[in-house]
């Protein structure tokens, strides 16, 4: 933000909670903001059935937008996932089928009517599927119209580009289109809907960049480009990714008290800014709660948790998952709201191999890291110990309930359910 001091409610907001990167025109911007005649937009490919936490910063980006008197497009990239982003990426991405494209972008929409209001008036959020005008370009009508606006010198020095031929990674033809189409994406949603502004990670500064210069060459108004931080956890790692997987957003990808346990167990310095970044709460409350020192940080990452997950599933769910793990760690019960893998019943007959049993719940990746688990103790069923690597389940473990809880560490339970 260097020495700029944003007078608009959506800069203030984003300057203050730390979405800010880069803009190409803060001044420019926050006068458009100020006018209450801001249209922005972020694309979302649709390359799996949910969006998961990492897409979270830009989702919130919208919602702020909303909350600040814009008008929020969550774009789908029905048409660019069909060619494939390079951006970040060390190798050419799969290309989906159309019907798999189809059915990603109808489990994506589920997350943002969590997030954004929805209608035709001024401010009310669209989500527009740019296969309406990419499939719709003819090609020799694109390469003169379009493609003539871009200097193959320059794309050769985008990142997204540039890193993968110095390490000497193929690059399709068709992904280094890519950028092509997104630019065209923000000149298109300018004409349609009035948009303004393209936000995203700071991985698209490039991509989004292009589209401003495309929009002056092709004569609309002033567009202007918006980026987030690249965001890793204090100790380095990239948000959205566990040892156990990605985490989605859609409750049918991963449990709700799984989502939660993965902001409950946020790194202490991580607490004031991921408060600032997913949740909705005062700038003062959490000023109060980052400054909380010793074991009170837990009751702070508590707070993030269940705050964060209320956003993405509903406050009652958030609260039903808090709950959970306060009877799960501090009372030591077992309930049936712990996330439930079934397996065949068959498998306890004559026996289940605990090291297998691990791998079912998804709590470890391979019986190796099950076997190096029992030798640190990180293992128990039924809050025992595993001691035996070579130890089985049968029926006679199933509780009155009819579950076999496992346990990795104090904080990670699977309850399996035999059917």
């Amino acid at each position: 933000m260097s020495e700029f001091t944003p007078k608009s409610d959506f800069l203030q907001t984003l300057s203050a909670r730390g979405f800010i990167h880069q803009c190409s025109d803060l001044a420019g911007l926050d006068e458009k903001a100020r006018s209450g005649d801001l249209v922005a937009y972020i694309g979302f490919d649709c390359t799996a059935k949910s969006l998961h936490i990492g897409s979270l910063v830009q989702i919130m980006l919208l919602y702020w937008l909303q909350k600040t008197g814009g008008k929020p497009i969550p774009l789908m990239g029905g048409g660019t996932t069909r060619v494939g982003d390079p951006s970040g990426k060390d190798e050419t991405r799969k290309l989906l089928s159309i019907e798999d494209i189809e059915s990603n972008k109808e489990g994506i929409r589920q997350v943002f009517s969590k997030f954004l209001t929805f209608g035709a008036g001024k401010h009310g959020a669209v989500m527009p599927d740019n296969a309406e005008w990419l499939t719709a370009l003819n090609w020799i009508e694109m390469l003169r119209d379009i493609g003539r606006h871009f200097s193959v010198n320059r794309m050769l020095a985008m990142d997204s580009v540039k890193l993968r031929l110095e390490r000497d990674q193929e690059m399709s033809f068709i992904e280094f289109n890519y950028m092509i189409l997104q630019a065209y994406d923000f000149v298109e949603l300018n004409r349609r809907y009035g948009c303004t502004l393209q936000m995203g990670g700071s991985d698209q500064w490039g991509n989004i960049v292009n589209g401003i210069d495309l929009g002056r060459r092709m004569g609309t108004p002033q567009l202007y480009a918006l980026t987030t931080p690249l965001l890793t956890t204090a100790s380095g790692a990239k948000m959205g990714k566990t040892a156990a997987g990605a985490v989605w957003l859609n409750a049918d990808m991963l449990p709700v008290y799984d989502y939660w346990q993965y902001w409950r167990n946020a790194e202490d310095a991580d607490v004031g800014r991921f408060l600032k970044l997913f949740t909705t709460l005062p700038l003062d409350e959490i000023a109060r709660l980052a400054a909380l020192g010793g074991s009170e940080i837990n009751d702070a990452k508590k707070i993030l948790a269940t705050e964060a997950t209320a956003l993405v599933h509903g406050r009652a769910a958030a609260e039903q998952a808090a709950e959970t793990a306060r009877k799960t760690f501090e009372e030591g019960v077992t309930t049936a709201s712990l996330p439930t893998v079934d397996v065949p019943r068959a498998e306890f007959e004559p026996g289940l191999g605990v090291l297998g049993a691990f791998v079912l719940a998804g709590l470890v990746a391979s019986n190796g890291e099950a076997r190096r688990q029992v030798k640190s103790g990180g293992l128990r069923v039924n809050d025992q110990p595993v001691t035996d690597e070579r130890a089985e389940l049968h029926a006679s473990d199933l509780s009155a309930d009819g579950f076999v809880k496992l346990s990795l560490g104090k904080k990670k339970h699977v309850l399996l359910r035999p059917v």
